[in-house]
């Protein structure tokens, strides 16, 4: 009996000299549809599915393989009593499955796609035969991925076949393929009943979350050099597609993706021409202004010392003028939403500076990941923005509207520096940042100690209450004009006396904005 394939396929790639090879090794091929199509105009032999089965294509291709004849031949073992069951109904045994999946995230990716035209695009027969050969891989071979098929031919050719391991790993990718394949079908359904107005109940949180992500690039190192890393595009369109393209410069490290992920975020929120200067996840210096130029120069000037090999990151595309200036000094990775050509012809000339183009509004995934023993935590992104009506001026000086506009400018910032958090601003520019300490007052000192005499007039942002005055104090004493923070601490009434007495202006939030 002549070893039997069953092939049905979405992508073709190196199909026709896959399947010449196994014409050539005396394999008869089963096949389907567009597939036996595709076959047959490359001269070669074809067994049409409804052939083995007996029964034609039915409910417009819909059910093709769903059938004994076909199912029965992938999943009996190779004992005598599987094959004495399959003799007495006419089955004859499949031993290699090729078989990927619809196009279904190519399909959904369309902007005009309907709900019906994805829907048609969900594979069922597919995953049936990879999960079933997958299943008996101790007696059959599953292929799922186009690469493996000269790895298949090679073991065929051996006396040996395909060994047991190969066999396994292949398992294991098909698994892979069709756990990834569901992945994007359950997120798309949830999106869809995400964007519609009166769904019938929150989706919330699903009882079963599931990552999948395809290898976009093997990055220079992870944190340290000593560890390896890669970057994963992830494909659930519930957790975002960012567009990023990289025009110039060597590879990326694990660090710069985090950092530019962190510049990025920060920079989206903003409106007029904006410029962040991001160190370990921490903006150094972030200003707006008239000019895209002007807002890299005062990002700059806000602290020159950290800048240095940092990452920029922009709201809008880079000019001549700003590409000058930022040719100045050493950079790791520039990110913007586009570059003029003289622009690109200036930044070029620096060898290693990564040059990234991103699409505005790519930051906006509604879920954020971060592994810990033993699982990993999901939460909603933080795109909580200052709200203006909601604000409650709690001293009894009261902000002007340019004050308003600077306590806005710091309280964006404030929720991208790591907890905890103080920002000083003044001109919508950062003058001093205290990040990441273990208390709120040694926040305060850094940021402080970084803005020196720029201080007198200045505006305080703090992520978090300040459980004590002493925070109120020592700004004070700097000659801080106004400050802006959540409250809901049990000494609130302590630190808005504070401020009365220093002649201070106030403002609650009511929202935090803690980043660990």
């Amino acid at each position: 009996m002549r070893p039997r394939a069953l092939i049905s396929v979405s992508d073709k790639t190196g199909l026709a000299d896959f399947a010449r090879g196994l014409d050539r090794l005396g394999w008869e091929i089963v096949s389907t549809g567009g597939t036996a199509r595709f076959l047959e105009e490359a001269g070669l032999p074809v067994t049409p599915v409804s052939q083995v089965t007996g029964f034609p294509e039915i409910l417009e291709g819909r059910v093709k393989t769903l059938h004994p004849c076909i199912h029965g031949g992938i999943l009996a073992r190779r004992t005598d009593e599987h094959l004495d069951v399959l003799s007495q109904h006419q089955i004859t045994p499949i031993d290699l499955v090729v078989v990927n999946l619809y196009p279904f995230s190519e399909t959904v990716a369309r902007a005009d796609v309907t709900l019906d035209e994805a829907i048609e695009n969900i594979d069922i027969g597919g995953p049936s035969l990879i999960r079933g050969a997958a299943k008996n891989f101790a007696y059959v071979t599953v292929v799922v991925n186009p690469k493996r098929y000269e790895t298949v031919l090679e073991n065929l050719q051996s006396d040996c076949g395909i060994p047991f391991r190969v066999r396994m790993q292949l398992a294991m990718e098909a698994y892979r393929h069709t756990s990834e394949y569901d992945s994007r079908i359950s997120s798309y359904l949830l999106e869809q009943l995400a964007a519609d107005e009166k769904p019938p109940e929150s989706p919330g949180f699903p009882d079963r979350f599931f990552l999948a992500g395809e290898k976009a690039l093997d990055l220079r190192y992870g944190e340290n050099p000593h560890q390896r890393a890669a970057f994963y595009q992830r494909l659930n369109p519930a957790l975002g597609s960012t567009s990023v393209q990289q025009l110039h410069g060597k590879e990326l490290s694990y660090n710069n993706i985090v950092d530019l992920q962190s510049a990025w975020g920060l920079v989206q929120e903003f409106k007029s021409p904006a410029s962040v200067i991001v160190k370990h996840t921490n903006p150094c210096g972030a200003a707006e202004a008239g000019s895209l130029e002007e807002a890299y120069r005062r990002a700059l000037d806000a602290d020159p010392v950290s800048a240095y090999g940092g990452i920029v990151a922009f709201n809008q595309p880079v000019d001549r003028d700003t590409a000058a200036r930022l040719a100045e000094i050493f950079l790791e990775v520039i990110a913007a939403p586009g570059y003029t050509d003289e622009a690109l012809e200036i930044l070029r000339a620096k060898k290693n500076l990564r040059l990234m183009r991103l699409t505005i509004g790519s930051n906006e995934t509604e879920y954020e990941i971060k592994t810990v023993p033993g699982g990993f935590l999901v939460q909603e992104i933080d795109q909580e923005s200052f709200d203006l009506l909601q604000a409650q001026v709690v001293t009894e000086k009261n902000p002007t509207p340019e004050d308003w506009k600077e306590l806005s400018f710091a309280w964006k910032v404030v929720k991208h520096v790591k907890s905890n958090a103080i920002v000083l601003s003044r001109e919508q520019c950062t003058i001093g940042v205290g990040a990441g300490q273990m208390n709120r007052v040694g926040s305060v000192h850094i940021a402080l100690e970084q803005a020196g005499a720029k201080t007198r007039g200045s505006y305080l942002a703090s992520d978090a209450f300040f459980p004590f005055r002493d925070s109120i104090d020592e700004a004070a004493r700097a000659g801080i004009k106004a400050v802006i923070q959540p409250g809901g601490s049990i000494r609130d009434e302590e630190c808005i006396e504070a401020a009365n007495e220093h002649g201070m202006i106030m403002v609650f939030t009511g929202v935090r904005h803690f980043k660990h």
